[in-house]
């Protein structure tokens, strides 16, 4: 058996995002290699292997069949028609009932997007295809190395996740990524999640390491880049996020019964940038932890989000319905404030126009002295600067969404983000997954070890 470890690749996300950002959409006429694309489109069942380097049309909505297993090679073109299905146009949903091994590289990573002309700016948010469903059945499920975007259509009647009951028709968005088999192992791994109407990942169910990857422009009017919720056994950790509608982390066990257990959740050493401007009123920030999730939330590099960690009802812990767990541990996090000013503040609410504002202000669901009461907090005329090797926290709009390929978050040498960091000495705050890993297709992935530095990247 094979064990591969979590471990970041600075280079591979810029030499990536380079070859595949907006502006330079991956050439899907040569891609690989390749003459001539396949431009026979499918739909309906779909298993077995498709090859490295091929290009996949896909007209209608496809589903792995419980029991059956289909592999992406690396260099493969997922290309999702946006016309949708029938005459109400239902979203192409990509069911997975069975297994889905995404197994691209870093030099030729796999692509899940829609027609080249229709990777526009004003087509982020327009929610182009469902996104991926891996239902109830699913057991296993590999995203490796692999872009996923231009997704969050719609749930309508006729939507498979609407007549499966996963989602509600009329009231629900499709995730990039949903899974609800609490029984599943899911690796999600040096991937790129961006251009979502609605969450990046929405984890309902399952075991799962949720590692270095880069998530932009999640949530058009919600959605937080990872959600999750009961049933649920994560570790999140060495991700970017960068404008995340919300939050970057919502960590709730909300759905919590007798069959779907405690959330439990271990988020650190992430990097979450431009968090929560984009969200009406108080509701989003960075991360959020409610209904009786058990959160270890440490080392993580904050930077010019709208409010810090919230922690509703905690005069009613332990509560599935309201409060969240004791036994939690929300602390040792870093949050930096550049010296920008919202273009849109909701005076009627909390009026906070500034990222050092909003971490200082009376918020209701701040737990004062328990939660961050060890954290390194930027205030007004101290920005707490982390000194990232080429990203000006002063120079990005805080509702900006737009990645910039050149910016690299590595640390400089004399950055202070490099100390204060939790040392990882408490056996109860380990990576669920870093000594016996989550086994996928057959190899086992570990969780990256806990750094003693505040976010997903050190020095370079």
């Amino acid at each position: 058996m094979k064990t591969k470890a979590l471990l970041v690749s600075a280079v591979w996300m810029m030499m990536t995002l380079a070859a595949c950002s907006d502006d330079e959409p991956i050439d899907s006429e040569n891609q690989g290699g390749n003459d001539e694309p396949n431009t026979e489109a499918i739909e309906g069942e779909v298993e077995g292997v498709w090859e490295a380097n091929s290009v996949v049309m896909v007209s209608g909505h496809i589903t792995v069949p419980e029991g059956k297993t289909l592999t992406i090679e690396e260099g493969v073109q997922v290309i999702f028609s946006d016309e949708g299905v029938g005459v109400n146009h239902v979203p192409i949903e990509f069911t997975v009932d069975g297994n889905l091994y995404c197994e691209g590289t870093a030099e030729n990573p796999i692509l899940l997007s829609v027609a080249e002309d229709q990777r526009t700016e004003a087509n982020k948010f327009a929610g182009l295809w469902g996104g991926i469903v891996a239902s109830e059945t699913c057991g296993e499920m590999l995203i490796n190395h692999t872009i996923i975007e231009y997704t969050g259509g719609q749930v309508i009647e006729g939507s498979p996740a609407a007549t499966a009951g996963v989602y509600t028709a009329g009231d629900d968005a499709y995730p990039q990524i949903t899974t609800n088999n609490i029984k599943g192992k899911y690796v999600v791994t040096n991937s790129i999640i961006r251009n979502g109407w609605s969450d990046g990942i929405y984890l309902m169910g399952g075991q799962a390491i949720i590692a270095n990857n880069i998530f932009s422009a999640n949530g058009f009017d919600g959605a937080e880049a990872v959600n999750v919720k009961a049933g649920c056994q994560v570790d999140v950790a060495g991700n970017i996020m960068f404008s995340p509608n919300t939050n970057g982390l919502k960590l709730s066990s909300s759905g919590q019964s007798e069959t779907r257990g405690q959330a439990r959740i271990q988020a650190y050493n992430n990097t979450i940038i431009n968090s929560g401007w984009r969200r009406d009123g108080e509701k989003g920030g960075c991360i959020y932890v409610e209904k009786n999730a058990l959160a270890n939330v440490f080392n993580n590099l904050i930077v010019n989000c709208k409010f810090r960690a919230m922690t509703p009802s905690f005069s009613i812990p332990n509560n599935p319905e309201e409060g969240y767990d004791d036994d939690s541990f929300i602390d040792y996090n870093y949050y930096a404030s550049g010296n920008q000013e919202s273009s849109v503040v909701y005076e009627e609410e909390s009026g906070v126009a500034y990222a050092w504002e909003g971490y200082n202000y009376a918020h209701e669901d701040y737990n004062v002295g328990i939660v961050d009461a060890n954290s390194i907090i930027a205030a007004e005329n101290d920005s707490k600067d982390p000194l990232f090797v080429n990203f000006d926290i002063n120079a990005t709009d805080l509702r900006s969404y737009d990645y910039d390929d050149a910016w690299n978050f590595h640390l400089q040498s004399g950055s202070p983000a490099l100390t204060g960091a939790y040392d990882g000495a408490d056996a109860t705050l380990a990576p669920y997954f870093q000594t016996n890993g989550l086994t996928v297709g057959g190899e086992t992935y570990t969780s990256p070890a806990i750094q003693a530095h505040f976010g997903a990247l050190g020095i370079e």
